[in-house]
């Protein structure tokens, strides 16, 4: 509301012609009607133009399945595109402002992003959903306690959406808790270092982008290996970006620093990088899941080996104090009645679901891998381990199974050691 009245103040002098375009995402029942509605009168009250548009539920419905945060913002900029093309307009002007920079690096470098994403929001771009028209954010450097006085003192009507107290949504979560803690922890400056590194930060990233760009585009010289780490980078995410394929940092590592070596980039393509830098698609052979297993009888200690992992082990009685011991790597312990005498170490297998501790059920092992983040390349190899009735106690790189744990009924303790550099004696 604070842009709308600031451009009107200014769009006589400037020979603007302005219009308002409000999108009503219908997330909010009533509460977003009444927003359309303010708009609406006050665009009226100034003698501009007007348009709207909604989202609708089954739109919504689709696009939950992409996340509904990003589905929203596709289908706002869609939205104003199409307004735009009806105004003839060629500028679109949003009211980011400062705050939301601030909130948008802290998300996205909790999300692991690069510099192209902290460099954050431009003050002008090309529109998301249309390159030909311009994009700007002529708010961005004003905080958003600047932004209510103005509109205290100008007397200008807003709506605050009551959505952005759900402390659930991790923006929320950033602006309601961790800024003003940051604030309160660094003083009001906080929000001003952030700026200020989202500038440095976002500067160096264009720098090696366009050096990347120019170096695809004139023969790829120097060679691809004497490139700086940076430029070698965003040369790889650049040719994933035109490929249409997730530009992800593991895939551009493995890229960058293999040649020749197919990588997966989804469930049907493989892309590879040759010696002169350049990455190409090829079809993804589709993965195999891995035969054999070894049958091994529960002596009370012993050990074996399976598929390039070591497993020593031992049975003894639990001490009359029950205590549970502490976690250490390549280490659990287990009940040794549950888990019986017989077990088979052996790979995953299509359908196989395993109860990890602390979960209700068992869950597709699959899904398990998916939430761990474990490459689908490695997944293959992982090794699991069964009882004689094939239920699953141990899974190579997961937690142990929910139904073996020690507890006080627990009366002989298997203790598992495993490593893939263990020495067998």
């Amino acid at each position: 509301m604070v842009l709308l009245h600031v451009l009107h103040k200014l769009a006589a002098g400037h020979r603007w012609q302005l219009a308002v375009a409000h999108f009503n995402h219908q997330l909010r029942g009533a509460a977003s009607d009444t927003d359309a509605r303010l708009v609406e009168r006050t665009a009226s009250k100034l003698g501009v133009e007007f348009i709207s548009g909604q989202w609708a539920k089954e739109e919504q419905r689709n696009a939950r399945r992409h996340g509904l945060e990003m589905a929203a913002r596709l289908a706002r900029h869609e939205f104003l595109s199409r307004a735009a093309k009806q105004f003839n307009a060629r500028v679109i002007a949003t009211a980011h402002h400062a705050d939301d920079q601030a909130e948008l690096f802290l998300l996205r470098l909790l999300r692991g992003s690069g510099g192209d994403g902290l460099g954050g929001m431009k003050w002008q771009g090309p529109s998301p959903a249309d390159k030909r028209l311009t994009l700007i954010r002529p708010l961005l450097d004003l905080s958003k306690d600047e932004l209510s006085a103005y509109a205290r003192r100008q007397r200008i009507r807003f709506r605050e959406d009551a959505s952005n107290r759900i402390l659930r949504h991790d923006r929320n979560w950033v602006r309601r808790s961790l800024l003003p803690s940051l604030t309160r922890r660094f003083g009001a400056a906080s929000v001003t270092a952030i700026l200020r590194a989202m500038e440095l930060v976002g500067v160096d990233s264009d720098f090696a982008q366009q050096s990347a760009e120019h170096w695809l585009a004139n023969q790829r010289h120097p060679r691809f290996d004497r490139l700086h780490t940076a430029v070698q980078r965003q040369a790889v995410r650049l040719q994933l970006k035109r490929l249409g394929l997730p530009m992800g940092f593991e895939l551009v590592e493995r890229l960058r620093l293999h040649t020749n070596k197919p990588v997966s980039a989804t469930s049907r393509d493989a892309v590879v990088r040759d010696a002169a830098g350049i990455v190409a698609r090829h079809p993804a052979e589709p993965p195999r899941f891995q035969a054999g297993q070894l049958d091994v009888e529960l002596s009370d200690s012993g050990q074996c080996g399976f598929a390039g992992i070591a497993v020593q082990w031992r049975r003894e009685p639990m001490a009359a104090l029950f205590r549970r011991p502490k976690p250490r790597a390549g280490q659990e312990s287990f009940d040794a009645t549950r888990v019986g005498t017989r077990i088979t170490l052996r790979h995953w297998r299509p359908g196989d679901r395993f109860q990890p501790i602390g979960m209700k059920q068992p869950v597709k092992l699959q899904d398990l891998f998916t939430n761990a983040k474990i490459p689908q390349s490695r997944r293959r190899a992982i090794i699991v381990a069964t009882t004689s009735r094939g239920e699953m106690f141990w899974v190579e790189e997961l937690r142990m199974g929910e139904r073996f744990k020690l507890s006080k009924k627990t009366r002989i303790r298997l203790e598992w050691r495993w490593s893939k550099h263990l020495t067998l004696r």
